[in-house]
Order: structure tokens, then sequence, then C-alpha cells
């Protein structure tokens, strides 16, 4: 089928790629020329606004809008496209949106006869080479119109329609809450095999884990590849990114007053890591001190900030 495409970042560019191979025609715009450039040399329309996008798209048209969440999304949809969008058209936020950012965006596109779909996709890059899971969120009826887009991306039974505006990204956040908890026990774990009482091939160990045992999964099996690329992980600094859509879940278990215990903390340890030098564990060793005479580790000039 006819789409558009807005957003040519690493996912982005691959979805297109995959898009093309399966025989669909793609009309691609991104801010950077560069990148419009590539996906035009792999078969895609390109076009240098928004506006031109949407002129080279017979109606009603399909437009996936790829950029980050926030403000960045309402910019592509409300400012760039609906100027030249009318009623019929399908917008698709595949990003990493809040769910109730998305259902709000549905409701303000509703009253203009625009149809909107949240899309929630997970597989990274290696997903997009091999299919992703996709999840739906939005009108039905809109839904079953995209269909052999979400074939076309998504890993063989791996999309689905999960329900009305913000379904789909809402069940995205709470992937990535299961996510950042399943990250933490692994860190955790490894770090535990790697201080404890044996000298251990961490890599061989993940090696064995991810043949028949019951914490086998595809994040193991990239434990195994970065451990066997580097055993210490010397060349990585101890500081983990992210961490909005783990907010979002913890925020919604919150709300819904369920216990998400493991995403907690999973989140106040990516925190933890970005701390330089705690405050925090100062004051809980001096406490220590204070109460029970427990030893205190004298800080070193560059941590006590001399």
């Amino acid at each position: 089928m006819e789409l558009g495409f807005v957003g040519l970042g690493r996912m982005g560019m691959g979805m297109v790629l995959r898009l093309l191979a399966g025989g669909h025609r793609v009309t691609v715009y991104d801010v950077e020329a560069a990148r419009v450039d590539e996906a035009a040399a792999i078969g895609a329309t390109a076009a240098s606004s928004v506006e031109e996008l949407a002129r080279l798209l017979n109606p009603p048209r399909t437009i996936w809008v790829m950029v980050p969440a926030g403000s960045a999304v309402d910019e592509v949809i409300f400012e760039g496209l609906l100027p030249y969008v009318q009623a019929g058209d399908l917008v698709i936020d595949g990003g990493n949106s809040h769910h109730k950012d998305s259902m709000r965006r549905a409701l303000a596109l509703q009253e203009k006869g625009i149809h909107f779909l949240d899309v929630g996709t997970s597989g990274g890059l290696e997903g997009v080479k091999n299919g992703l899971a996709i999840m739906v969120g939005g009108e039905r009826e809109a839904f079953e119109r995209a269909r052999p887009i979400f074939e076309t991306l998504a890993a063989p039974n791996g999309y689905g329609y999960v329900g009305g505006a913000g379904a789909g990204h809402f069940v995205k956040t709470v992937h990535n809450g299961i996510e950042y908890a399943i990250l933490q026990a692994y860190g955790e774990g490894f770090d535990l095999l790697r201080q404890g009482p044996f000298p251990l091939d961490l890599a061989d160990v993940a090696r064995i884990w991810n043949n028949g045992s019951v914490v086998r999964s595809w994040l193991l099996e990239l434990a195994q590849r970065a451990l066997e690329k580097d055993p210490t992980l010397q060349e990585i600094a101890p500081e983990v990114g992210g961490g909005e859509t783990g907010k979002w879940a913890l925020e919604a278990a919150l709300e819904s007053e369920v216990p998400f215990s493991t995403l907690a903390l999973a989140l106040a340890m990516r925190f933890r890591s970005r701390q330089a030098d705690s405050f925090a564990a100062k004051l809980i060793a001096a406490l220590r001190w204070e109460f029970g005479g427990h030893a205190i580790t004298a800080a070193t000039p560059a941590s006590a900030g001399e």
C-alpha cells in the first residue's frame, strides 16, 4: 500500500527499508536532508517538507510518524501535517509516546475526521531486520486499514489490535517497565557471578543459560554477545540511560494502585548509576557509624570534592 513516513532515525530508516522490501510505496521526510536522500536511494519517494509529503500522497492518506515522544510529535502532527491532511486520512504514531498524549491526539484529530493509531513497537534494530512486536491502539476500522503495514513490519504472529486510543502506547509502556526489571536482574546476577568465589567465564555461563535454562531470552543472548566482545566491559561507563517510559509505567501503577516493585527498584538503580558520588550513601555510612560504630571508608580527594 501507499504511505508517508516522517522521521528517519535508526529505527525509522530500518522500517522504511523493510516496508519497501515488502512492496509498499513509501514517501519519506526528515529534517535531515541526507537521510531523505539515503531513503530515496533505496527506493523511497523523497519529500522536502511535510507539506510536500502530504501533497505527494493520494487521499485517503496514511502517514506514519516516527519521532521522539513529546512536543516533537505534536509539532509534526498539528503544525506540520494538520494543515495539509483531510477527513478520512490516517495518522499513525509509532514512537514511544505517553498513552495519555495519544488519547488527547486521537480526540483532537477525530474532531477533524482524521483517524489516529498509537502503535507501540518493540524489538530494537534487530527487530527491524527480523520482525517487530507491534501493539496497536485506536479505532478498529483504522487498524484493519493499516493491517498490511503491520504484517510487513512485524514478526510472524507479532502484531495485534489491543484496544482504543492510547492502548497501544500503554501496553508498550508496561512492556518497557518489565524490560527494566529484567535488565536489572541480569545486571545484578552477573555482577554476583563476577564477584563470587569462582573465576567464571561469564560469556560461557550466558551461553549455557541460553540453551535450555528457564532464564534464557533474547536479552540474555545479547548479554552473551556483549561479554564475548569485552569480558570485563571495561570500555563501558557504569551509567544507564533512558528512564522516561519506566517512569510512565511506574506512575500508571501508582494511579491504579498496582504494585510494580521490581520496576521501582530498577528505575531507582538507573538514577543511582548517574550519580558520580551519592550523598545518600554517605549519610547511610555515617548513621551506621553513629549507632553502631561500623567502619567508615575514608573518601579519596576526588570523591571528597577537593
